[in-house]
């Protein structure tokens, strides 16, 4: 099984980025804890702050892989064209979120992605994508 993990803005800082939000562990530690867990899952890892970077990982992937865990951060609220690329595919995808966005500002609430995704798993912190990550494991 090929899962890809797909990371927005600013996610690589994570561990030093609004800990009280997003916690003190950064996310390629945390890569490592995934990886040695999920060993019979081959785990791809990208991040970008580039919009059209993370558009085109979802061309290069999304019709190859068995899942896609995408956490496009900010661009969540803002991109049409990261839904349309995410609706332009056959790989499933879930949209991961590490704080519980609908408790956060108001223009956090809204979610451009999310009508193309299978779900949207949020508020866990990194566990999150451990959630997702299960979902499609489970789900073979």
């Amino acid at each position: 099984m090929k899962i890809a993990i797909l990371n927005g803005p600013n996610l690589n800082l994570l561990g030093t980025r609004e800990t009280s939000v997003y916690g003190s562990v950064s996310f390629v530690d945390y890569l490592k804890s995934l990886k040695k867990e999920f060993q019979n899952v081959e785990i791809e890892y990208f991040q970008s702050n580039i919009e059209g970077e993370l558009i085109d990982k979802l061309h290069e992937i999304g019709f190859s892989y068995d899942g896609i865990l995408l956490n496009a951060a900010a661009y969540t609220h803002t991109s049409i064209a990261i839904a349309d690329a995410v609706k332009a595919i056959t790989t499933p995808v879930i949209e991961i979120h590490i704080s519980n966005v609908t408790n956060r500002e108001e223009f956090r609430h809204n979610s451009y992605i999310a009508p193309n995704c299978i779900g949207v798993i949020l508020g866990f912190g990194l566990k999150s994508y451990k959630l997702a990550l299960q979902y499609f494991v489970n789900s073979q």
